[in-house]
């Protein structure tokens, strides 16, 4: 007489441990792993490289370097796939982390815009049409700043001046730097073993052997580029709004929300959903741009 509803119980408590299994997917250590690809692969790549020809010189890694292109496209998707790990990672550890520190949230959470802007340079060191286009409109959202416009410009960029200098330094030194300086405190908690994680390494190896990082020459009479997949909502933007609240308030409307949802906080809930609606909005902007 009690067999029926154990039967109908233990569907639904298996249903829940499906739906929570991938949290325990170890979203951390494979995001530290293709790091330390990413950066080994990097160093091959940049010992290759020369800022003052990017484009021929990015050509010249695939075609005369042996093993250049495989390089090149381990070091382009290995840190994708860093970026991609650890946003998921944090979904994953969100509930778990009520006792983090508000200060160290607020560090981790600043790895997610470091990381993006090492994207963002690397696909401007391509010096291809796409990453040209890329650099040339950040540039100009950059001097809509009031005040801080042509310092930040400066600082960063500075294309008329010195070409892509500062901008591979910022890519090699700087991001790397406060990128460790953010997450220094959830390193020295968290040690990875490699050797764990061999399948990962290997389908990132085998994937960038038959995949290759893109590289777009230039197009004459294009009227239309499409910019690096994250960056394509924010051109989308810029079609209905002027530059500053394109590609400056909307984008900080984000990280203010992201930097308030801390999981102790009693708000949280607010800003969550004010994440998600923005991520939603800016995914359906990412998809029309696409399209294009």
């Amino acid at each position: 007489m009690w067999s029926q509803p154990e039967r109908a119980v233990r569907p639904a408590a298996s249903e829940t441990r499906t739906s929570l299994s991938w949290r325990r997917v170890k979203w951390g250590a494979w995001a530290l792993t293709s790091l330390y690809v990413s950066l080994l692969s990097g160093i091959v790549v940049g010992i290759q490289y020369d800022y003052i020809n990017p484009f021929y010189s990015t050509t010249a890694i695939d075609l005369l370097v042996p093993y250049g292109r495989f390089f090149r496209s381990l070091h382009f998707f290995s840190s994708q796939f860093f970026f991609f790990f650890t946003c998921i990672h944090l979904a994953a550890v969100y509930g778990m982390s009520e006792k983090l520190p508000y200060r160290e949230w607020l560090k981790l959470c600043g790895t997610l815009p470091l990381i993006l802007l090492l994207l963002f340079t690397g696909y401007i060191l391509r010096g291809d049409i796409t990453g040209a286009s890329a650099g040339a409109i950040a540039e100009n959202i950059i001097a809509t700043i009031p005040l801080l416009g042509r310092i930040v410009d400066d600082l960063f960029f500075s294309f008329s001046g010195s070409g892509l200098r500062k901008v591979y330094l910022h890519h090699v030194i700087t991001l790397d730097f406060f990128l460790l300086l953010c997450a220094w405190y959830h390193l020295r908690i968290y040690r990875v073993d490699v050797r764990e994680h061999g399948a990962l390494i290997a389908s990132m190896l085998l994937f960038s052997v038959f995949v290759f990082a893109p590289l777009e020459p230039e197009q004459p009479g294009a009227t239309y580029i499409a910019g690096p997949w994250f960056f394509l909502g924010l051109q989308e933007l810029l079609r209905y709004l002027n530059p500053f609240l394109a590609g400056v308030a909307i984008p900080c409307i984000f990280l203010a929300a992201l930097f308030a949802a801390h999981p102790g906080g009693s708000r949280r809930l607010i800003f969550l959903s004010a994440l998600a609606l923005w991520l939603g909005a800016y995914a359906v902007l990412s998809g029309i741009a696409w399209l294009r």
